[in-house]
């Protein structure tokens, strides 16, 4: 049994069976698409598209951040469902656009270096009340996402909660900053992360940026400063279909 202070396990990854196996309960038990309704499987090929349809591009919270899709339509009940109904088997998919981001956000300069996801954590409460914890579990996917196009890339939950803090929804963005300030501390296990990787925060959703704020600083306050971050989605964000991630507004990267 690892110690208490040892991170969290990234869920295990099954390879090409897992995936065999969740097209097969879509045929055997088929569930509506998560994202519109329509019948024939969790995820129906336009709400996949809808994943894929915008090239990734900063937030306008935080222009480090790189977000692959808007927080709306499809994408946002995607998430929901990942999240807060257990739809599971929407990791995969909302991991390869995590991926698209994390490639966005460190160009490819910082792509070629080794890469070392970290995820935002979820309270200790949420992760209990839904059984899992989504973000790790899409970081995790995004690895085997990015390990497939030849990237050396791990991922390692390496913050923690020092402090319960208020539920953030319906926060603006001045009361979150000030209910996450100080609320997250790095695990004393990070401390030895091999040498030469390079650090990029992860999360479901950027909103105001309170929560990648936060979790920038604690890093940072380890000596281990990120050099970028990604999400799957932005809120307020607009598409941008024909839009190149290496123009002007992704030239603001810390690595």
């Amino acid at each position: 049994m690892p110690p208490p202070s040892a991170p969290p396990r990234p869920p295990s990854d099954h390879g090409p069976f897992a995936h065999a196996l969740a097209g097969l309960l879509d045929v055997l038990l088929p569930a509506p698409c998560a994202g519109c309704g329509a019948t024939g499987g969790q995820l129906c090929p336009d709400c996949r598209d809808a994943l894929a349809a915008d090239l990734p591009a900063p937030s306008a919270a935080l222009p480090w951040a790189h977000a692959a899709a808007p927080y709306d339509g499809p994408v946002r009940r995607l998430l929901l469902a990942h999240k807060e109904r257990g739809a599971l088997r929407l990791a995969g998919p909302l991991g390869e656009a995590l991926a698209r981001a994390v490639r966005s956000a460190v160009g490819p300069q910082g792509g070629r270096a080794p890469l070392l996801l970290v995820p935002v954590p979820s309270a200790r409460a949420a992760v209990r009340a839904r059984g899992h914890d989504p973000t790790l579990r899409l970081a995790t996917a995004a690895t085997r996402a990015l390990r497939r196009e030849g990237l050396d890339v791990r991922v390692a939950a390496l913050l923690r909660h020092t402090r319960p803090v208020a539920d953030q929804a319906g926060l603006p963005a001045a009361e979150r900053r000030r209910n996450l300030h100080g609320a997250l501390t790095v695990r004393p296990l990070a401390h030895r992360r091999p040498a030469g990787l390079r650090t990029v925060l992860v999360d479901d959703l950027v909103t105001t940026g309170a929560s990648l704020a936060e979790a920038a600083r604690a890093l940072s306050a380890a000596g281990l400063p990120p050099g970028a971050a990604a999400t799957v989605a932005a809120a307020g964000a607009e598409r941008r279909p024909g839009s190149h991630p290496d123009g002007p507004d992704g030239d603001d990267r810390r690595w």
